[in-house]
Parts: C-alpha cells; sequence; structure tokens
C-alpha cells in the first residue's frame, strides 16, 4: 500500500477532476508491481518550480514534465518525492492524444519507479522500466503511451 501526501500549487491543476483518486490509483498500481510499498509525496505544480527543481537538483534550467526525488533506505517507509508540472504535461499528453489523467497516471508510475531504483539510462533498463509502466498503466484500463 502506498500512503500519498498530496500538494497542489498550482491553480491549472483543478482542470484534472478526481486528481487525488487518479494519483493514489496510478500509485497503487505500480506498488504492485514494482513490490516496495511506503510513503509517496507528490507535488502537482507548474513549469516555473518544476524549471527551478530541475535546474537546482539536475542542473538542467528548463521545466520537464515529471522529476522524482529518492529517499535515502534509512528513511523508509518514506520513500520519495515526486514533482508533475502540469502545463509541459498537458502539452504532451495533447501531442500524444491522452487525457490528463491518463498521462498524470504515467508520469506518477514512472516517478515511483525511479523512487525505487529503476533508471532508464541503459537500453536494457529502459526496456524493463517501460514494461513495469505499461503493466502498470494496463491494470488501470490504460493504453500503452509508447505506441
Amino acid at each position: 500500500m502506498i500512503e500519498l501526501e498530496l500538494r497542489i500549487d498550482d491553480p491549472a491543476w483543478a482542470a484534472v477532476s478526481e486528481i487525488e483518486r487518479v494519483s493514489e490509483r496510478a500509485l497503487e498500481a505500480a506498488s504492485r508491481l514494482g513490490g516496495v510499498e511506503g510513503e509517496v509525496s507528490v507535488l502537482l505544480t507548474g513549469n516555473d518550480a518544476i524549471q527551478t527543481l530541475n535546474r537546482d537538483f539536475r542542473g538542467k534550467d528548463q521545466p520537464t514534465d515529471v522529476l522524482s526525488f529518492e529517499a535515502a533506505k534509512e528513511d523508509r517507509p518514506f520513500l520519495g518525492d515526486i514533482a508533475v508540472a502540469y502545463q509541459t504535461s498537458a502539452r504532451d499528453a495533447e501531442a500524444r492524444g491522452l487525457t490528463m489523467p491518463q498521462h498524470l497516471s504515467h508520469l506518477l508510475i514512472h516517478g515511483y519507479l525511479h523512487l525505487i531504483g529503476h533508471d532508464h539510462i541503459e537500453d536494457t533498463d529502459a526496456q524493463e522500466m517501460e514494461a513495469l509502466e505499461i503493466a502498470a498503466l494496463a491494470s488501470l484500463g490504460w493504453p500503452d503511451p509508447y505506441r
């Protein structure tokens, strides 16, 4: 089970109905496949805030869709923080023909997988991570985002 701490600091997220339920369902689906339960903090923000986080923590001075910050092992059951930017996510969702609940679910699943140690630097790791994302999304009735 995942305990969600959700903070919404950009009013644009009000356009997404049942956002807390969507977030909980996505993280639970990921947890069932990832096998790690715990607490996750999610910040739903905008491009300006995520650009600052991206610059300060990754050295990339540009907005992005999602960032994950894995907690130290000794902080368990706290798994870490996930931040998602509305504007970048909405643009990507529209370009891919996805609804915002579908795309937010994908981004949260992706973020959760990073929190439990997955990455996509190497091709084989990326394939494994994508397969987990696809399976978690399918369990929610959402389509494969990579097609």
